[in-house]
């Protein structure tokens, strides 16, 4: 395979430009809409109006808490260096990590407002945001970033600009962590299930899943490896998640023997 190596950028309106990246946004925030506008059609404990609050919360802490959490994760000198780079989001920096934090944020606020439990909305939630996982994904395909490792195998993408293979690490994530994650808890959660076990194996399949397609993706430059030659940021990330997925998820079950 060789990459097609795509414009970033759909259309240049002179004064303005819309690249691709922030369309897949868009994508990402409208399938999420439609997605719980289905789920809310079966269930009488949700509103249309609650449904968008909960929307604009969320694309609020996605954005902000994704693109703080890649300063501070991923690039934190730069940004002391320079603050102003963090509206530069048309070339990617977005991290899952901050923009989980960012929506956990955003939920307790809601809660706050409309008086909700927080993992009965996260277990709402969880089930919306793997396919929008998966569009960032190929956005950060078209942007040409976030490669794999150099490699000779098949299952490796040839790179012209380099004049090298790499792993396709972007489409790997978007397929795991975007259509099989999407799979995985939408089928779960379509039956009634214990409060915060949806919670819990998003966590635990988005940890197992970044965790380990981070052995054959290439770590940031300016991070490296940050152990043992193999342990990257992604991992000490993912790893803590896994940890409280399991933990949660026992715990919601076992909680639901007792009732």
């Amino acid at each position: 395979m060789t990459y097609p190596n795509i414009d970033p950028v759909i259309l240049d309106l002179g004064f303005a430009k819309i690249y691709w990246y922030g369309l897949m946004y868009i994508f990402a925030f409208i399938s999420a809409y439609f997605l719980a506008k289905n789920r809310i059609k079966k269930s009488s404990q949700w509103k249309l109006n609650e449904l968008e609050d909960l929307i604009f919360y969320g694309a609020i802490g996605v954005v902000l808490g994704g693109r703080l959490g890649y300063m501070f994760f991923y690039n934190l000198s730069d940004f002391i260096s320079n603050p102003a780079i963090i509206f530069e989001i048309q070339n990617g920096g977005m991290s899952f990590h901050g923009g989980l934090l960012g929506v956990i944020i955003s939920v307790i606020l809601f809660n706050r407002k409309y008086k909700r439990d927080f993992f009965i909305t996260m277990d709402f939630v969880a089930p919306l945001v793997p396919l929008g996982l998966g569009f960032g994904r190929i956005g950060n395909f078209i942007n040409g970033e976030l490669w794999g490792k150099v490699s000779s195998s098949s299952y490796a993408m040839f790179i012209p600009q380099e004049n090298t293979s790499r792993y396709p690490t972007q489409l790997y994530e978007a397929f795991l962590e975007g259509l099989i994650l999407f799979a995985i808890l939408w089928l779960y959660s379509s039956k009634e299930r214990p409060r915060m076990s949806t919670s819990a194996l998003f966590l635990i399949f988005y940890g197992l899943f970044r965790f380990i397609i981070e052995f054959v993706r290439e770590p940031d430059q300016h991070i490296g490896y940050l152990a043992f030659n193999w342990i990257t940021m992604g991992q000490v990330l993912s790893f803590p998640m896994i940890l409280l997925g399991v933990y949660l998820f026992m715990k919601s079950n076992k909680n639901a023997s007792i009732s």
